[in-house]
C-alpha cells in the first residue's frame, strides 16, 4: 500500500511552525504600528488609523501543510547540496554547497 506523503513522520512540528508564524506576525504588527505612528505624525492626522489591528491565525490544516512544505524544502536542499558535494568528490556537505544550490532552489519553490 502506498503511504501518503503527509502521513510520514515530519520532523517539523506544526506547533513549532505556528509559534514561528506568531512571532513573525507579531513583529510585522509592531512594524506596521511604528509606520502608522510616523505617518500620523507626518500627516498630523488624528490618532485614529485607517487600518485596524486584527488577530492573525492559521488553522490546523494550514499548519500541517506548512510543516510539510518546510520538510520537503529542507530535504530538497540537502539532496541538491549532496549532489554538488559528490560531484566535487566530497563526502560531506559544506556551507558552500548550500550556497551554490540556494538561488535555484528558491526559484523552484
Amino acid at each position: 500500500m502506498c503511504e501518503h506523503p503527509m502521513e510520514k513522520e515530519n520532523p517539523f512540528d506544526p506547533d513549532l511552525v505556528h509559534e514561528i508564524f506568531k512571532l513573525v506576525w507579531k513583529r510585522k504588527a509592531a512594524e506596521r504600528g511604528k509606520n502608522e505612528i510616523s505617518e500620523n505624525m507626518d500627516n498630523e492626522v488624528g490618532a485614529s488609523s485607517s487600518k485596524r489591528s486584527r488577530p492573525t491565525f492559521a488553522n490546523a490544516n494550514a499548519l500541517k501543510l506548512s510543516s510539510e512544505l518546510l520538510r520537503v524544502f529542507v530535504a530538497e536542499a540537502i539532496q541538491r547540496a549532496a549532489t554538488i558535494a559528490e560531484a566535487e568528490g566530497s563526502i560531506k556537505i559544506e556551507a558552500t554547497h548550500l550556497e551554490r544550490i540556494l538561488p535555484q532552489l528558491l526559484l523552484d519553490f
